[in-house]
């Protein structure tokens, strides 16, 4: 359902030869450029995370959260869906190298307070230094006004508190994410089942949030284009 780090590097290494070829069949193609990528390989993205706040969650002293909040509405189509949401997340940022606190403790902490209301208290209770709360206005998996077309679309609104020594929790950084999979063009249903393709864009919409706080490169949107 993942990707290893060794899946990942020949992902990215695909991609990177993708853009080589396209580049070279391209006239005007700066070959200097070109030279730059074999060398060093393709220019890094800085997470939009550690731009903003001057932080990073790939300190090895730190620890996160990660916990959804999906409406009812929501829920009547895809009752489970907060919870698998926060699950793919999570994989997402430890497979990235960010300590992260096991999705199944926050599952059995929210059952077990059902009134809870605010974010800091799964920080406090489980003992993180950040909390990334992700709430999900809109998720799909058909195209629009499709019932035999693939494509995965979702609106989220990522806000991440930083928790103090005390347990209390300041929000220091929001973000909306709008994504649409694939890129390019949707999917014929005859291709795989639901339940595969919500597994695939899952997988997908996880590294568009993942993306926010880990280190990325370009050419990394390359494989999920299609």
């Amino acid at each position: 359902m993942y990707f290893g780090k060794a899946t990942r590097l020949s992902v990215r290494f695909a991609a990177f030869i993708m853009m080589m070829a396209l580049c070279i069949t391209m006239t005007g193609c700066n070959y200097a450029i070109l030279l730059g990528y074999l060398i060093g390989g393709p220019p890094s993205i800085e997470p939009d995370f550690d731009v903003m706040t001057n932080e990073s969650m790939s300190d090895k002293e730190v620890s996160v959260c990660v916990v959804a909040f999906a409406p009812t509405e929501l829920k009547w189509d895809f009752p489970k869906i907060d919870h698998e949401l926060s699950k793919y997340v999570a994989y997402r940022l430890v497979e990235n190298e960010i300590k992260v606190v096991n999705p199944d403790q926050v599952k059995a902490w929210l059952n077990a307070n059902p009134d809870w209301d605010k974010a800091e208290e799964i920080g406090k209770a489980l003992d993180c230094n950040y909390v990334i709360y992700i709430d999900m206005n809109d998720f799909h998996l058909y195209e629009e006004n499709s019932t035999t077309l693939y494509r995965g679309r979702s609106e989220c609104y990522i806000s991440v508190f930083e928790m103090d020594e005390d347990g209390f929790g300041d929000k220091i950084y929001s973000k909306e994410v709008n994504s649409k999979y694939p890129i390019r063009a949707p999917r014929s249903t005859s291709e795989m089942s639901l339940d595969t393709f919500k597994r695939e864009y899952l997988s997908r919409l996880s590294k568009e949030i993942g993306w926010l706080f880990y280190e990325r490169y370009n050419g990394d949107n390359i494989p999920d284009a299609i």
